[in-house]
């Protein structure tokens, strides 16, 4: 059994579908005794909505996805030079390219038989941000295998087109050096500020999704045993009505044994009688004859 194959194969279900069809094939893979494929499938997690249906665009639409990618690459740089003109050109195409794409899932998940609500085409919009901003994302991304719907981004990718800062203007000439290097100090400073608060929130992000990656894992956990007492629950219920039938047939079975029990009692009574009679009869008959 290839993993691979059948994680794409689960990934492409609707979400409804893919918890029954990943346990089938784990216990098939426990049956050909491949405790490895059979833990690995198990580990694959069902995926959000609103992820689901942006798998569904980057598996159907490959041209518009590796166009999305190229975008995503191109922010990241810009982010990481403060090229203030490519963000701003960038984050331009981003806008655009998202409300489109989102709305574009939302197409593909109807077609698909799973129709997504405006609160989902939201989080849809908050995945493709994620996209852009993230490369985990984006990789999982383009495998069409995300599984939850990424935090907001907290960087460029929440920014809107106007509020990229222009590219520093040059310092008068007249301006004291000392001036110009205290205003790069300031703006260094501040930078640094701004990684150190958008990495605490990404390690908070972290913590939260792991802590909701263990709610979730309960759940499933707490659903597979609860299907598993019905099931047992089901087979008993089915045994005791067996039971019952068994009980009820060896009742009847009873009650025409003892009718035959009387029945056969009283013909024992009338045959005694009769041979008594007959008794008496060969009796008498012997007491004439005599001389």
């Amino acid at each position: 059994m290839d993993v691979e194959e059948i994680a794409d194969e689960l990934y492409g279900l609707k979400p409804g579908e893919f918890t029954a069809a990943r346990d089938a094939y784990v216990a098939q893979a426990r049956r050909a005794k491949d405790a490895a494929v059979a833990k690995a499938l198990a580990a694959l997690r069902r995926p959000a909505l609103a992820a689901w249906a942006a798998n569904q665009l980057a598996r159907r639409q490959p041209d518009e996805t590796a166009r999305f990618l190229e975008l995503g690459e191109t922010l990241r740089e810009a982010h990481r030079t403060l090229d203030g003109e490519r963000l701003r050109a960038a984050a331009r195409q981003q806008h655009q390219l998202v409300g489109a794409l989102a709305r574009t899932a939302a197409v593909l998940a109807a077609e698909a038989g799973q129709p997504v609500s405006d609160t989902v085409l939201h989080e849809i919009e908050q995945t493709l941000h994620a996209v852009l901003a993230r490369t985990d994302v984006a990789e999982q991304w383009s495998k069409g295998r995300l599984v939850k719907v990424p935090e907001a981004a907290v960087d460029f990718a929440a920014i809107a087109p106007d509020e990229v800062p222009a590219r520093p203007a040059r310092a008068k000439p007249s301006a004291p050096k000392k001036e110009r290097a205290g205003a790069g100090e300031r703006r260094l400073r501040d930078l640094e500020r701004a990684r150190t608060v958008a990495e605490e929130a990404e390690a908070e992000v972290g913590r939260c999704e792991r802590a909701l990656d263990d709610a979730r894992d309960a759940l499933e956990a707490a659903a597979g045993q609860a299907e598993q007492e019905a099931d047992r629950f089901r087979r008993l219920e089915h045994e005791l009505q067996e039971a019952r039938k068994a009980k009820s047939a060896a009742e009847a079975i009873t009650a025409e044994a003892g009718t035959a029990v009387k029945a056969a009692e009283r013909a024992a009574r009338e045959a005694r009688r009769a041979a008594e009679q007959a008794t008496r009869a060969v009796q008498s008959l012997e007491h004439q004859v005599e001389p």
